[in-house]
């Protein structure tokens, strides 16, 4: 079973990397607004992961887009940083009955509402975090803060969609 969990998730780093390099790295709205859904990988792990691997991956993942992007890093300190504000925000959202064991964060499991809160959480903290690196001048803060803010939105809408895509997909397979 657990061979069967890590080809699983092996198998969905390798899909997100290629989605993002391939199909979204030039994608943008208006110039303001881009898509990182390669971040869905590390929003998606399972709840009870263990805090160490979970940041051991999530820097991975960042080195891997920062590769492809020629971004010096900081993709993986957005992804780091998410992934250890993740649990916070997992404990801050807990259903009154707590999560079932083996959990995945995802909206057939938790609901749409939690999952909407959760996602844009981490995704906006991502994106804040990621283009106030890149702009490396607090004097661009308002132009940062309007670009995370759309780019949020942006990748949350794109994030939902593969959520309903891949939840049709697997309920129709049954």
């Amino acid at each position: 079973m657990a061979q069967t969990n890590l080809l699983s998730t092996a198998f969905s780093f390798i899909a997100y990397i290629i989605l993002q390099v391939v199909f979204l790295k030039n994608v943008a709205l208006f110039d303001i607004a881009f898509c990182f859904v390669y971040i869905s990988f590390i929003l998606l792990l399972p709840i009870d992961i263990n805090r160490f691997t979970l940041l051991v991956t999530s820097f991975f993942v960042g080195l891997t887009i920062d590769v492809f992007y020629d971004s010096l890093g900081i993709h993986a300190a957005a992804c780091v940083l998410i992934a250890y504000l993740r649990t916070y925000i997992i404990n801050l959202l807990q259903p009154s009955g707590g999560y079932d064991m083996n959990a995945h964060p995802t909206i057939q499991e938790l609901g749409f509402q939690w999952f909407v809160t959760y996602s844009f959480l981490l995704i906006f903290i991502h994106h804040l975090c990621f283009f106030i690196l890149e702009a490396s001048n607090f004097e661009l803060i308002i132009h940062s803060l309007s670009r995370a803010l759309a780019s949020s939105l942006f990748t949350l809408s794109a994030f939902i969609i593969l959520q309903f895509l891949l939840y049709f997909k697997r309920k129709r397979a049954l």
